[in-house]
């Protein structure tokens, strides 16, 4: 773990489950692997803290235990997953394309498994169901069955999973005696072959309305009820968790759909949208390649409002196998020709994209040039950067040796002699594409950091501002519920002075920005970590 990973998940800690969780999880990142009784003596905490916040961390996957060095008889120890962790900042990416799929319904289902970690089906059904039922007019009611069915999708398509047996997991000490590393991790779907099997739940009637006379009461009489609940519905201790795995999968489809119809056009993104979709659930995690597919069997399976005629198609898939960027390569001639999305291809070009766009935004559209220059031709001398950018010597010179102090570019010797004499060794440019984008990746790391930081320190400024706020929104939704006069209302909404109103905007704008900002380094990241990925897979 670098310096700026560790920063990073010790501030979605703080951001997510507050201070005590992110003084343990942090110090297990640090540490390694440590037991229950050494965790709370190392950190100074009451040792119920530290179990709570390992519960916390548990549910949520982020955390594995299992028999220690000493034996299934020893003491449990634990260990951090930093990668679930750093999940955690693409919580809202993950709501937003459940969203996009599968409307309100979906997106509610995935934002309450998140928030909650692990959920069993009807527990999820009957949330989801009361919170769309609060939000329709008086009158309306969200039936159960429609949220199943919303549910059956996603897990259908592997976008929620059950979570590990308990057996499996580890949870008990003295039946366990698997290795560590391998606790509590999510499992594949072919490790558990009821991974996605849907239990048959006994649940009917529709969601209820909570009153606005009901507050925290009614959350502690849902919470005594849900296990007596679950037995009944027939799921009990059947647990579903979020399969971010698959998520990425989504994400890395969808950027190279965007970038096949950026370089060709809409029909050809069209047509590698229907070979990623046709063998999205059947292709391996990180596989370099898609299964193939013969172009009578892509023909079929596209949408006829696409309006892509058969010879139109096969000009299509040989433009894309021609195409410099390799996203589609053809493997046979039978079934009209054979056809794989060449997926480690695909990232290692939007890749190269993000770091080529790093280095116009930081030094230039000339250093870019040169940059462009190293990646195709691998290896030149200064002269030869100087001739081929048509850059002038001293220029040419100044942006290799910027580059070269930002370890974007490498130096290397090559001599004619054992001596290393510089009369007599040639010194060669080159970029390496994977260390480049490391390097890179830890840069995102710590604008995310400082973003998350910014926006932290911008809350804390205007925190009485903010509470202000929100005390007069909430006797404002009190006043709107009992119906009450306009005179009141105007009166409730000037206990705001213009000047605070104005503050408020300045304040919500900055915040707004930053979030935009934080989405958009993640998804460089997610680029760069897949890239990294799929590299040290093929290998």
């Amino acid at each position: 773990m670098t310096v700026q990973e560790v920063r990073l998940c010790g501030l979605l800690l703080q951001q997510h489950f507050g201070n005590v969780v992110e003084k343990v999880g942090t110090h297990l990142i640090r540490s390694g692997v440590l037991t229950l009784r050494a965790l709370a003596y190392e950190t100074k905490l009451p040792l119920d803290l530290v179990k709570k916040s390992l519960c916390v961390l548990v549910q949520h996957g982020m955390c594995t235990f299992g028999a220690g060095r000493r034996g299934p008889a020893g003491p449990v120890e634990y260990r951090i997953n930093c990668e679930s962790i750093i999940h955690m900042l693409r919580y809202p990416r993950y709501i937003y394309t459940a969203k996009s799929l599968y409307g309100d319904t979906g997106e509610l289902i995935v934002e309450e498994i998140l928030q909650r970690g692990q959920m069993t089906m009807s527990s999820t059904v009957r949330t989801v169901a009361d919170r769309l039922t609060n939000n329709m007019p008086e009158g309306q009611s969200m039936d159960y069955s429609e949220v199943v069915s919303a549910f059956s999708r996603l897990v259908e398509t592997h976008f929620l999973q059950r979570c590990p047996p308990l057996a499996s997991a580890g949870s008990s000490s003295s039946t366990l005696d698997t290795p560590l590393p391998a606790a509590t991790q999510p499992t594949e779907p072919e490790s558990h072959p009821d991974c996605y099997k849907l239990p048959y739940i006994n649940l009917t009637g529709q969601g209820k309305r909570r009153r606005s006379s009901e507050g925290g009461e009614a959350d502690q009489r849902a919470a005594k009820k849900a296990r007596t609940d679950n037995s009944e519905c027939g799921d009990d201790g059947i647990h579903w968790q979020v399969n971010f795995q698959r998520f990425h999968l989504h994400f890395r489809d969808q950027a190279i759909i965007s970038a096949v119809s950026c370089k060709l056009d809409q029909s050809s993104s069209e047509i590698v949208r229907t070979m990623l979709r046709m063998s999205e659930v059947t292709t391996p995690a990180h596989a370099a390649f898609t299964q193939a597919l013969s172009s009578n069997e892509i023909f079929r399976a596209l949408q006829s409002s696409y309006n892509i005629a058969r010879p139109n198609l096969d000009q299509y898939l040989s433009l894309l196998v021609d195409d410099p960027m390799e996203f589609v390569g053809k493997t046979g001639d039978s079934g009209g020709g054979m056809y794989v999305v060449n997926l480690h291809r695909a990232l290692a070009n939007l890749a190269r994209a993000t770091l080529e766009s790093v280095v116009q935004e930081r030094f230039g559209s000339r250093s870019a040039r040169i940059f462009r220059l190293l990646l195709r031709k691998r290896h030149l001398e200064q002269k030869q950067v100087e001739d081929f950018a048509m850059i002038p010597a001293k220029e040419a010179k100044d942006m290799l040796y910027t580059l070269l102090s930002e370890n974007l570019v490498q130096l290397q010797e090559i001599p004619k002699t054992p001596d290393y004499a510089p009369s007599r060794t040639f010194y060669l440019y080159t970029v390496n594409q994977l260390p480049t984008a490391r390097l890179l990746l830890q840069h995102c790391y710590k604008t995310v950091c400082n973003l998350i930081e910014r926006r932290l320190y911008e809350t804390k400024e205007n925190k009485r501002l903010l509470e202000k706020s929100q005390r007069i929104e909430a006797i404002l939704a009190s006043l709107q519920a009992t119906e009450a006069e306009a005179a009141q209302l105007t009166e409730v909404e000037e206990m705001i002075t213009v000047p605070e109103r104005q503050q408020l905007e300045s304040l919500r704008h900055h915040i707004n920005k930053l979030d935009s900002s934080e989405n958009q380094v993640d998804e460089s990241i997610f680029l760069l970590e897949s890239y990294i990925k799929s590299t040290q897979a093929s290998r």
